[in-house]
């Protein structure tokens, strides 16, 4: 099993895609959950290892990687334990993760600032607040209008 190297605060982390890094919009792509890509970047660079977690299979799978790695986020293995993991009839569906992110939690989807600051309390150098430009670069002003016609503004 080459799981590779991990520091003694790294975690590996299973990555749910709809719901959780998009919003629902399956079999489509949902819009960017606010901070998911800036997060996942920042938790790559903190050494942890990052499985996507996700019921999409085939094209629909390959969309959803795609969509990531096109946002800035590569994960270390997909739907697998470690990327060399052969999948057959003995293998088990159930990750061997440290931290299942996920919005069928018991109690829902907490968001992304919340992930971020729960697993990294001392992060100072990375910060989830509305004047971080790299925190919305993939968040569409889609709403901007319906805004302005409800407040006139």
């Amino acid at each position: 099993m080459s799981q590779g190297f991990i520091s003694a605060n790294s975690k590996v982390i299973a990555v749910d895609f709809d719901g959780t890094i998009v919003e629902h919009a399956y079999p489509k792509i949902g819009r960017e959950m606010m901070f998911a890509f800036a997060t996942l970047k920042e938790l790559n660079k903190k050494g942890h290892k990052l499985i996507l977690w996700t019921i999409r299979t085939g094209y629909l799978l390959d969309e959803a990687v795609e969509y990531c790695r096109a946002n800035g986020v590569e994960f270390y293995a997909v739907n697998k334990n470690y990327p060399e993991e052969e999948l057959g009839e003995n293998t088990s569906r159930k990750l061997n993760a440290d931290i299942f992110i996920d919005d069928r939690n018991v109690g829902g989807f907490i968001g992304w600032s919340a992930i971020w600051q729960a697993l990294h309390p001392e992060g100072a150098e990375f910060n989830h607040v509305l004047k971080n430009p790299e925190a919305h670069a993939n968040f569409k002003k889609e709403d901007a209008g319906f805004l302005k016609k409800l407040f006139g503004k």
